[in-house]
């Protein structure tokens, strides 16, 4: 049988996520392949480089958790097809989370990240947003 947790316990896990991750993390968008864990080297030429908020995650509801505030780079560092995400400490070197972007969801995006675009091409010096990220904890 597969664990099964109460919505508390998902919802204060989740929270736990952004907490130990914490505030004033950095999103980098890269191209290329996932890294097979956080803990392997970056991968992939940075398209895009986010200083996300300070309270970057709402609260967690219902065993899900979504981006809070504007996630957006006014410029993007290169140009290229977004691949994949890694969210780091402040440090901008220590991951802690990564996985997969697309498009927006409205065009087919199917990514864990996905842009507010149509296409997941980005080109250097444009702006981009993310309009959609969220966490859902297991038997949410």
């Amino acid at each position: 049988m597969s664990f099964q947790f109460s919505v508390a316990a998902r919802n204060a896990w989740l929270d736990a996520i952004e907490t130990a991750i914490g505030a004033s993390a950095i999103l980098k968008i890269r191209t290329g392949a996932v890294p097979a864990t956080c803990a392997t080297a970056d991968a992939g030429t940075v398209l895009a480089t986010m200083a996300l908020p300070s309270d970057w995650m709402a609260a967690a509801s219902a065993g899900a958790k979504a981006l809070a505030g504007t996630w957006q780079d006014t410029a993007a560092d290169a140009t290229g097809t977004a691949a994949h995400f890694r969210i780091y400490a402040s440090d901008g070197v220590t991951c802690h989370m990564q996985g997969t972007v697309s498009q927006s969801a409205a065009d087919g995006g199917t990514g864990d990240l996905k842009l507010a675009q149509a296409t997941a091409d980005l080109v250097a010096g444009v702006q981009i947003s993310i309009s959609t990220f969220t966490l859902t904890a297991n038997g949410a």
